[in-house]
């Protein structure tokens, strides 16, 4: 592999502008009318910004376990476990290729239903042939020059339906066209590895489910 130096440079200048221009397209297409937003492991907001650029009706703010210097929106530091707002304090959470790098990525989703309405979730499948290994290059590519721990907990399809029963929540879309990479790169890179769902609590009569 290149060194992390060189691989920042290259994501930075071959993947980062599209994918933060493109997933904030599907994000802010999703995002519930007048919603307070949270960016669980934003980053540097990159595409919490973009969103707010079409959506000026929603409000985000971020935590993060590394606090970037001059962040594009709010950001508070958090210890990857536990969020720090109280029950019901969000109309919605996002994670953007965050729970993969988690310790206990049941336990934070559980945590984000307990602060929001509706989930937001951009992660990977680990299914088919050679996916762990391409799924493990990509995620060093992007976020090893970052200083990002890389467990490398990438879910199958079973674990993440799994969580979605496990936490009483209902599964209102999960999107693996995506089109973050243009082709070539799309053949290797993209392969239904990559998916965008939306979560919506289940049962509970006080936040009205949004989906149809």
């Amino acid at each position: 592999m290149p060194s992390t130096t060189l691989a920042g440079k290259l994501h930075n200048g071959l993947v980062l502008a599209r994918r933060a221009t493109v997933l904030a397209k599907h994000l802010a297409a999703r995002i519930p009318p007048n919603a307070r937003v949270l960016d669980v492991g934003c980053g540097d907001g990159i595409i919490a910004s973009r969103i707010q650029q079409t959506r000026s009706d929603v409000s985000i703010e971020g935590i993060d376990v590394l606090v970037r210097p001059n962040p594009r929106i709010p950001v508070k530091y958090f210890d990857g476990s536990t969020i720090p707002y109280p029950d019901a304090s969000f109309d919605a959470a996002m994670f953007v290729d965050v729970l993969h790098h988690a310790a206990d990525p049941f336990l934070l989703l559980r945590e984000a239903v307990r602060v929001a309405r509706t989930i937001l979730i951009k992660d990977h499948l680990r299914e088919g042939f050679m996916s762990n290994v391409t799924l493990r290059f990509m995620d060093w590519f992007g976020n090893a020059h970052h200083g990002v721990a890389l467990p490398y907990n990438y879910w199958s399809r079973d674990q993440w339906n799994a969580a979605v029963g496990a936490l009483r929540v209902t599964l209102c879309e999960m999107n693996s066209s995506l089109g973050l990479y243009p082709a070539p790169a799309s053949w290797l890179f993209e392969r239904k590895l990559h998916f965008l769902a939306k979560l919506d609590h289940l049962d509970d009569p006080r936040r009205p489910r949004p989906c149809p």
